[in-house]
């Protein structure tokens, strides 16, 4: 797992790969998905959250839904005696409720949500628009940044191009759940929507409930601020 060195941050490949260690300072540490590593230590920058440390999970678990629920439990083992709380920072992530179970077993909170679509856009505006976006397919910054490494060669349509009709044939939309305001990933998700042969949206949606939900982990044990 690779250290935090200060405020510098992995790129994303090795993030995808290899997560993030903690820094080992703080008393409340975030257990998360390398795939929110960067927004979660831009909230913590940005409340000055000095007594939240944070590691994370190869995002590339996700490609592996099956792993994140034994992963999470050996992190939380492998802390729990070094800090004062630890919090899940994962949704459900296609774990069946497995991993609600498991942290629930093991007294730690994690946040709310079926996926991480759902807690940037807000659970309940999720939730309202469900139904009538049945046929989207959501991208995150993480996710546009990494469409190669999660979406396409996973796919296979880097060596099946005759494949994307197959699964996305029932699609009509691709929308881009913007966490930042940034035209290079606009433009690459919108790439993205063209090679799929999706309509392209831009939704900008910030960090939704994953800032609500820090916010609260963050006060939970007090905040010597």
């Amino acid at each position: 797992m690779t250290a935090q060195r200060g405020a510098s941050l992995p790129g994303d490949t090795t993030l995808s790969e290899n997560g993030l260690a903690p820094e080992g300072s703080g008393r409340i540490l975030l257990i998360a998905c390398g795939a929110l590593a960067r927004e979660i230590l831009a909230l913590k920058r940005i409340n000055g959250w000095d007594h939240i440390d944070l590691t994370c999970l190869p995002a590339n678990l996700h490609l592996y839904p099956e792993k994140i629920t034994a992963a999470v439990e050996e992190a939380v083992l492998r802390y729990r005696d070094e800090y004062d709380d630890i919090f899940v920072v994962y949704a459900d992530c296609g774990t069946g409720g497995q991993l609600l179970e498991k942290c629930k077993s093991l007294g730690v909170e994690m946040v709310e949500g079926p996926h991480c679509y759902s807690f940037f856009e807000g659970n309940a505006a999720f939730a309202e628009t469900a139904e009538d976006e049945i046929t989207a397919f959501y991208l995150t910054d993480f996710l546009t940044r990494q469409f190669d490494a999660f979406v396409w060669k996973p796919m296979g349509f880097d060596r099946h191009p005759e494949l994307i009709s197959m699964m996305f044939g029932n699609y009509d939309r691709l929308i881009y759940q913007a966490q930042t305001d940034d035209p290079a990933l606009d433009a690459k998700a919108r790439e993205a929507a063209e090679r799929l042969g999706l309509r392209y949206e831009r939704r900008f949606t910030g960090y939704g409930d994953l800032a609500t939900s820090l916010a609260k982990f963050a006060t939970k044990s007090g905040n010597p601020a």
